[in-house]
């Protein structure tokens, strides 16, 4: 007797098949591909579209967004904010819509979140050629703008046959649930295909549960890392993202409290500790607090937790300065446990932090060491103190006096999102977290634009949770379009928006760099052709009034607190708008951050930053 089948088309049967896969770990089910978000066009509307549409809401949420990339971002908010157990798809047509997926695929994949892609492509029988929108390649006749995603995918396929389905579905949610490969997916579905007919084994649409494995460490590998961590005088954690992916914070807050040993953190590993722990030392690298950097200097061993090193937390190869410095990843994937020429343990970083703390049993800092750095913390704490105090409540705020308002509004369970500009490097140094969840950095790709549909996406994975979106003018110029879809689905989203007429954080940069901040600035033209006039009159609190948002201006800082106290009790999605005093308040950097400056120049400013450069990148080393 054959098997019994359903008869659908492609994009019935993938949303049905989505809509049958969960997660599973440590007991813990939850929903694979909680919902769509989608924009229709030519390429998905009579396909997956009217899928959709026939499986209805209890079978597979539908999304409503405004911007392709805001849609993907959307999306990683959810999937970080879920701890990757849960994630989303993202449907759009062909083209233009598919192109403006890259962006935030890329965005997801360097940040190892993961989302599901499912674009609309040419025809796959080429019966209509060209279509609408399609790219002609003169001697590659099965490429199409969807090829642009395969750099930026962890797994991708096109779909020329129903039938091709079943196998390229089964590995999208193999990727997407392997803590080691997770990123985005993408599955390109010809519009022909997607609409055309197959029968289906019933057994396609069977509920699949994906367990989310946590591997020990290997006795061999937990062996040398413990004899390591014995035999250092100055460890130091360094806390990655990968804490908060593998929940694994109370597991390293209880090998600090038997150790000692201080951790300072990355951008997405900063609440591994909360603040007020005596061993949470804050952020580490170019944005990272004294205190961290100090003891990163002199560090003798460095224990990597589930971080993969980027340029700006070792400092572009110039923080970790100890002759005999030598480093512990543990990491659930061996390519970036392996970075530093480290020793390894390829591991969950719950179980390894378990497993270690076992073994190391009786082992612990000396005293001497333990109130060096608790004394370096003391002291950066004043920093923040005074960073975030405003002796004159009448003043314009500065930018750190923001954040120390926001500090005093929000709660323990508060979300705080940023991306890009000079606020990461703030937020880095000065935010005290309260909460595993409560600082949200996107600093893996520093995307412009991701705050506010992460924004979204955080409040759809946790209903009832204020959270923040902290934007500049240069950011929500970028990508305000999802505010819409705050209104339309009544999330109470807050925008903290800073007005300080450009790019802040490049015209810093650019200065250092010996760039003269030009382009930078958000001003006429002057006479001299430069972009040095007047401030542009652009009203962005108005904006945002017209696309739905309760808006509330605040000059001062006593405005200031008394605007975010609004927000937070509102139920409507409200924007806080603030222009701040340009003058900068924040500690200085720490540490070095390597941006290369032009090698011969006749302007004095750009011969003084190679100057500063020439010098700063002698102290780069390799650490073989």
């Amino acid at each position: 007797m054959s098997a019994p089948t359903r008869r659908l088309t492609t994009a019935q049967a993938l949303v049905r098949f989505l809509s049958a896969q969960y997660t599973e770990r440590d007991g813990v089910r939850r929903r694979l591909i909680a919902g769509t978000w989608g924009i229709f066009g030519h390429g998905n509307v009579a396909g997956v579209g009217q899928a959709l549409l026939e499986a209805g809401e209890d079978v597979m949420p539908f999304h409503q967004g405004r911007n392709e990339q805001s849609m993907v971002h959307a999306a990683v908010g959810y999937a970080r904010q879920l701890n990757r157990l849960s994630a989303q798809a993202v449907t759009t047509s062909i083209g233009p819509g598919a192109t403006n997926l890259v962006t935030g695929a890329a965005l997801a994949t360097i940040n190892r979140l993961p989302v599901l892609l499912l674009p609309g492509d040419y025809f796959a029988t080429h019966s209509a050629d060209p279509l609408l929108q399609q790219l002609e390649h003169p001697v590659e006749a099965d490429v199409s703008v969807n090829d642009t995603l395969r750099p930026v995918s962890r797994y991708f396929d096109r779909i020329t046959r129903p039938e091709a389905l079943i196998p390229s579905a089964l590995q999208a949610m193999r990727v997407l649930t392997d803590p080691a490969e997770t990123g985005a997916v993408t599955l390109a579905l010809p519009q022909d295909v997607q609409a055309e007919a197959y029968d289906w084994p019933e057994e396609f649409f069977a509920e699949r549960v994906w367990y989310v494995r946590r591997p020990a460490p290997d006795p061999v590998e937990l062996t040398a890392a413990v004899e390591a961590i014995r035999s250092a005088e100055r460890p130091l954690i360094v806390a990655g993202g990968g804490v908060h992916h593998s929940e694994a914070e109370a597991a390293l807050r209880a090998f600090v409290d038997a150790t000692g040993i201080p951790v300072a953190s990355t951008q997405a590993g900063k609440g591994s500790l909360r603040h007020d722990h005596p061993a949470d030392l804050g952020g580490i690298g170019h944005t990272g607090t004294a205190v961290s950097d100090d003891l990163a200097r002199t560090a003798d061993l460095v224990i990597g937790v589930g971080t993969r090193y980027t340029d700006f937390t070792t400092a572009s190869g110039t923080l970790f300065q100890n002759p005999g410095v030598r480093f512990v990843n543990l990491n659930i994937t061996g390519f970036d446990a392996h970075k530093l020429a480290a020793r390894t343990l390829v591991c969950d970083a719950k179980s390894g932090l378990e497993r270690l703390l076992e073994a190391l049993a009786g082992h612990r800092v000396s005293q001497a060491y333990e109130a060096e750095y608790r004394a370096g913390k003391e002291h950066w704490d004043e920093i923040v103190e005074a960073a975030y105090r405003a002796d004159d409540e009448s003043a314009v705020p500065t930018q750190t006096q923001v954040l120390g308002a926001l500090d005093a509004a929000v709660g323990d369970e508060d979300v705080v999102i940023n991306a890009a500009g000079s606020l990461p490097g703030d937020l880095h140094k000065l935010w005290r977290s309260r909460s595993p969840r409560q600082y949200h950095l996107e600093y893996g790709y520093s995307c412009m634009g991701y705050e506010i549909p992460a924004g979204i996406g955080v409040q759809q994975a946790a209903p009832g949770t204020p959270v923040w979106a902290l934007v500049g003018d240069g950011t929500y110029l970028m990508m305000p379009t999802e505010i819409v879809t705050a209104v339309q689905e009544g999330l109470p989203l807050n925008i903290v928006l800073i007005q300080n007429h450009g790019y802040a954080s490049i015209g810093g940069l650019s200065e250092e760099t010996g760039g003269e901040r030009f382009g930078t600035a958000y001003r006429f033209r002057a006479a001299d052709g430069t972009f040095t006039g007047a401030p542009l009159p652009v009203d962005l609190a108005a904006n945002a009034a017209s696309l739905g948002m309760d808006v509330v201006r605040a000059k001062t800082v006593r405005e200031l607190r008394e605007a975010l106290a609004t927000a937070r009790a509102s139920d409507r999605p409200t924007c806080v708008y603030v222009e701040t005093d340009p003058a900068p308040t924040a500690p200085p950097a720490e540490a070095w951050w390597d941006v290369p400056v032009a090698e011969t120049a006749s302007r004095e400013a750009a011969v003084a930053a190679r100057e500063r450069y020439d010098r700063q990148v002698a102290g780069r080393r390799r650490h073989l």
